[in-house]
């Protein structure tokens, strides 16, 4: 057997083993496809109000190099900063690229996707990343508490996007589940700020749910 080119499985494990084997494969292959239409995120940035970085995570290579991220970075933000974007979300597009953004007194939220993307489940994804750090502060959405509290914004970012790929929007799910990380860690915050914000988030999710 050792001087065959080619594997012949069939021989060399039982009927079922060769099925399930071909089975899992299969499932591999279903899964791979419906990544090709599933929602990707491209990159979620908290700058500040002169346009520099206080929290960003990328998820794809378009941006292969950190000056690459700096000129993009720079890019949305001249082009946005100009917008009065504090009461509702507002879209613009750069080359190939659909950001929606939000913005604060001195903090500008954005989430960036291809052309392709549903601006809809962008702006959800912004709502929840705006909403949860909203519950997490205690509504002081600064620059000063954002910096204050860098951990628990890059959990909320990690709870929301993984490798692109959406996981929650629900702002109290994200705010109760980064709030009992932190409990459990001992974060930067005080025990009984963080005591507040889970019960915060609770609260936010119960009238969620009863709405």
């Amino acid at each position: 057997m050792g001087d065959c080119k080619a594997i012949n499985w069939q021989l060399i494990c039982s009927r079922e083993e060769f099925y399930s084997v071909r089975l899992f494969i299969n499932f591999l292959c279903i899964i791979a496809s419906s990544m090709e239409t599933c929602p990707l995120i491209k990159n979620i940035l908290l700058l500040d109000s002169e346009g520099n970085r206080v929290a960003v995570r990328y998820y794809s290579d378009d941006w292969p190099t950190n000056t690459a991220k700096f000129a993009f970075e720079k890019s949305v933000f001249t082009k946005t900063s100009k917008i009065n974007a504090r009461t509702e979300a507002e879209i613009t597009m750069i080359d190939t690229y659909i950001i929606v953004y939000k913005c604060t007194q001195d903090l500008y939220f954005y989430v960036t996707g291809g052309d392709n993307e549903n601006e809809l489940i962008l702006a959800t994804v912004l709502q929840g990343f705006f909403d949860s750090v909203s519950l997490l502060l205690r509504d002081s959405v600064t620059k000063s508490a954002a910096l204050e509290n860098l951990d628990l914004i890059y959990c909320c970012i990690d709870e929301i996007v993984d490798g692109g790929i959406i996981l929650e929007t629900e702002a109290g799910v994200i705010a109760g589940k980064v709030a009992s990380v932190s409990l459990e860690s001992a974060s930067s915050l005080t025990e009984q700020t963080i005591i507040q914000a889970l019960t915060t988030a609770r609260e936010h999710l119960t009238r969620s749910l009863l709405q």
